[in-house]
């Protein structure tokens, strides 16, 4: 039985991957801040905290992260943990540098000097390419990055190419485009709306307030994009990949296709707000996750338009008291 740590298993991608593994037959292990005081409701909802050995750990603690390691020899491990909102990158910018960066040099070093065979997956962030303009990232493509949480994401991949080339570890990252799904928080602006939108149709009287809604994304599933994080630590030869549908719509288009799901012209219901814009931001982010496809036969199933109409029937069922697949 194979052994795998996820560092920050509480998110969403933690709660999906630990869902993953336990189903491939992995003895799952995640940490936490703090495992007394933390919420777990992501783990709750998948059914699955009492499969998970939870374990305390701030992401910047060297020493403890080389002890967690040590003690534990999983076979492999998953880098989630840190600051994951560029949002709010803006009003915290030293944190969040500090639990991206040096969270990952922490994880790099224990492996470095523990010389085991364990494996690292590293969750990176298409935030690291700022604004792509018409021509779609790929792993060559350089960084840009814009948010302080980009600045971070991107110190992280740096740091993790150096250690697999300078100390011959198995090390890879998956450069990650926008990934949604119902575990993500509201302050994520794409819950936010089809939670609003939800609330609209069931006449509950809601308003949706919005900043740039011109901006483009990659937006997938992230259920779907926790088999890549997988699937790339079962490579003989650790490599970086970008892991993204290939499509890209604005954010505009994603308000729309929301609406349409519940058959409401979004004009009636969006107000903009200039408070709400980003101090900055980037206009349009695409991908060519090509080398995914061909070296891991990974693809995404579900686009931006499919996820937007996706998540706003669930949260419809979950308005009407019915259960409805994570």
């Amino acid at each position: 039985m194979k052994h795998a740590l996820i560092l920050g298993v509480s998110g969403q991608d933690g709660a999906y991957l630990a869902r993953l593994l336990l189903e491939k037959g992995y003895r799952v292990s995640g940490t936490s801040r703090d495992v007394a005081s933390g919420s777990f409701d992501k783990l709750d909802a998948l059914g699955i905290r009492q499969d998970v050995a939870l374990h305390s750990l701030s992401p910047v603690d060297v020493p403890g992260t080389r002890e967690l390691l040590a003690a534990l020899a999983p076979d492999e491990v998953y880098n989630l943990a840190g600051q994951s909102s560029a949002g709010l990158s803006f009003e915290r910018p030293l944190e969040t540098f500090e639990s991206l960066a040096m969270g990952t040099m922490a994880v790099l070093e224990a492996l470095r000097l523990l010389r085991g065979p364990t494996r690292l997956f590293n969750a990176s962030s298409s935030e690291c390419f700022g604004d792509t303009g018409h021509t779609p990232a790929t792993e060559d493509t350089p960084f840009a990055p814009c948010s302080p949480y980009a600045v971070g994401k991107a110190a992280a991949t740096f740091a993790v190419a150096s250690y697999r080339q300078a100390y011959g570890l198995h090390v890879s990252s998956g450069i990650l485009f926008n990934h949604e799904s119902p575990l993500r928080p509201v302050r994520f602006v794409t819950r936010k709306i089809v939670v609003a939108v939800a609330r609209i149709k069931a006449g509950l009287g809601e308003s949706l307030h919005l900043g740039n809604i011109d901006v483009a994304r990659d937006w997938g599933y992230a259920p779907e994009y926790v088999q890549a994080m997988w699937l790339m630590l079962q490579q003989d030869h650790p490599s970086d990949y970008i892991i993204a549908t290939g499509q890209t719509i604005s954010l505009r288009q994603f308000i729309q296709e929301a609406f349409a799901a519940v058959d409401l012209d979004w004009r009636d219901h969006v107000y903009i707000d200039p408070a709400l814009y980003r101090p900055a931001d980037i206009d349009v982010s695409r991908a060519d996750p090509g080398k995914a496809e061909r070296m891991l036969g990974w693809k995404a199933t579900m686009g931006p338009a499919a996820v937007a109409r996706a998540l706003v029937r669930h949260e419809q069922n979950v308005l009407a008291g019915e259960n409805s697949a994570l």
